[in-house]
């Protein structure tokens, strides 16, 4: 995840300057916790429960889908579970574990990740819950089980637009019937896509987005702002945004 910031490059055609060698040089020097994977945002003053409000923010959002964990169903009745999940991007599981593992149906449920830095994935592999760990770029995997949730977050700005194409289309091929693909990402301020030289990563504008997303042969049937992030006179993070997809 990111924060406002100047930019040096800005406009169309970002994905270009995008190197996944840098990318993965980037990621390799970061913490393997919660703090790295959100670029240092939980350890400044004001802004520790960040993760929290990220999690509670997508719970609440897959709700309106009927998407719910076990102990939900109970006082909510009606939310159904997944029989299997996959997460691209997972980092250390952060997501897989505070969100995806309470989605699942039973015991036999499984959250596979595909995740490139393998000292990320150590701290998941045998972890209760987590099916197949991938190792490697969302650009480089082969689906091989059918998912009835497909959940990307805070990662697709380190492939170009056609990578992120064949991706979605990828995970298209294997959505279960009444399956979800999202999509979290931050979108620009300014709606221009605009690239960060750090990470060698591009943040979308709106309309990018749409493009891939009518290229990949998915349809928008919510999207939706991530709210309550904090901030302060000095700092405010990107816009977060939440695609549900469907072919």
């Amino acid at each position: 995840m990111s924060y406002t910031s100047e930019n040096d490059h800005s406009g169309t055609g970002q994905d270009a300057f995008i190197s996944k060698d840098h990318g993965l040089a980037y990621w390799e020097s970061i913490s393997a916790d919660e703090n790295g994977m959100l670029g240092g945002i939980p350890s400044v003053a004001g802004f520790a429960n960040t993760s929290k409000i990220d999690l509670q923010g997508s719970r609440n959002f897959l709700a309106k889908f009927g998407i719910g964990s076990r102990s939900k169903s109970k006082s909510t009745p009606g939310l159904r579970q997944c029989k299997r999940i996959i997460e691209g991007g997972a980092g250390v599981g952060r997501i897989t574990e505070g969100l995806l593992t309470e989605l699942l149906l039973d015991e036999d449920g499984k959250v596979d990740v595909i995740e490139p830095i393998a000292k990320f994935t150590a701290k998941l592999q045998g972890k209760k819950g987590v099916g197949k760990v991938y190792v490697m770029g969302l650009e480089e995997w082969a689906p091989e089980f059918q998912y009835d949730l497909v959940w990307t977050q805070w990662c697709v700005g380190h492939l170009t637009d056609e990578q992120l194409v064949e991706y979605l289309k990828r995970c298209k091929s294997v959505l279960a019937e009444d399956g979800l693909i999202v999509i979290k990402e931050n979108t620009t301020v300014m709606g221009h896509d605009e690239f960060d030289e750090e990470d060698s990563s591009v943040t979308r504008g709106e309309t990018t987005f749409q493009n891939i997303f009518q290229k990949a042969g998915l349809r928008v049937v919510k999207a939706e702002f991530q709210k309550g992030f904090p901030q302060t006179k000095t700092m405010k993070l990107l816009p977060v945004r939440m695609y549900a997809l469907k072919p």
